[in-house]
């Protein structure tokens, strides 16, 4: 058994893509993901590989120069004031780079709605051979495990997943038994990071508490082992399938820079399974 890790954008946020490529490469990951799809967040660079046909060929060029696969891109979201038609020119682009990945996740909760955009989305990622991944975050439209394998069930797409993120999962209420018993067809690929237990909630009933998760999640999560996520019993739980470090902390980055960072995150995750006795 040899796991495979892929350096996700929001570990080192704001990077480029051919210097994301590199850093995966030179720190030891065996993937990378990147975010190339509008985000259309004030003031954060955008990475649009198919309106730019100088940055694709640079991005083509560091992927072969490095020798390291696209994994997935991002982030291919459900809202009612988005168009999930601008998704499928960075799907077809993700797809020439070798991409065999998009992540999503739901931000309403108009049941009706969203599983009609999932069901489309993954359609138009079928089309160039990519399976969409939708992640349940406990603030979002879709919020624990069992609400998105309904989402799947419902949609009923051979390539449709649900991506765990042992964070938001943790968060969620989420258990390492509630997984294991869980189909793992469900399961393509894994967020991985740590962070503190809350305070969690709906940020509807309790407003209170929503800007600290997004704090944690946009930019303290911690490395596995230092918070209270059980993400060695997670990630046993589900299939041998890779996982994605996406672990944003600012003060780690200024601490280490970007690749100190990037490169600490796979140390500390493959200490802390071999600690736990997870094989990877």
């Amino acid at each position: 058994m040899s796991r495979k890790f892929s350096l996700a954008y929001l570990t080192i946020p704001g990077t480029d893509p051919m210097e994301q490529i590199r850093i995966a490469k030179e720190t030891g990951y065996d993937f990378v993901s990147l975010r190339t799809i509008p985000m259309h967040l004030p003031g954060e660079p955008e990475f649009l590989l198919h309106k730019d046909a100088d940055l694709f060929a640079k991005v083509q060029k560091a992927l072969k120069e490095y020798d390291i696969p696209l994994m997935d891109i991002e982030l291919a979201r459900v809202r009612p004031d988005l168009d999930i038609d601008e998704y499928e020119p960075a799907f077809e682009v993700a797809a020439k780079l070798g991409g065999t990945d998009v992540l999503g996740s739901v931000w309403t909760r108009d049941k009706a709605y969203y599983v009609d955009k999932v069901g489309k989305i993954a359609e138009m990622a079928k089309k160039y051979g990519l399976n969409y991944n939708v992640e349940f975050l406990p603030w979002a439209g879709v919020r624990n495990l069992q609400e998105a394998i309904t989402l799947v069930d419902t949609v009923n797409a051979d390539n449709l997943y649900i991506m765990v993120d042992t964070l938001h999962a943790g968060r969620a209420g989420v258990t390492a038994a509630e997984l294991k018993r869980t189909d793992p067809k469900y399961f393509h690929f894994i967020h991985l990071c740590d962070g503190p237990a809350g305070p969690d909630g709906d940020p509807v009933l309790s407003d209170i508490n929503a800007p600290l998760m997004l704090h944690t999640a946009r930019e303290a999560r911690l490395y596995p082992g230092e918070g209270a996520m059980d993400i060695a019993g997670m990630v046993a739980a589900m299939p041998e399938i890779p996982l994605s470090i996406e672990l944003p902390n600012l003060e780690r980055i200024q601490e280490l820079g970007v690749e100190g960072h990037a490169r600490r995150c796979l140390e500390t995750s493959k200490a802390y399974f071999k600690e736990h006795g997870v094989a990877i």
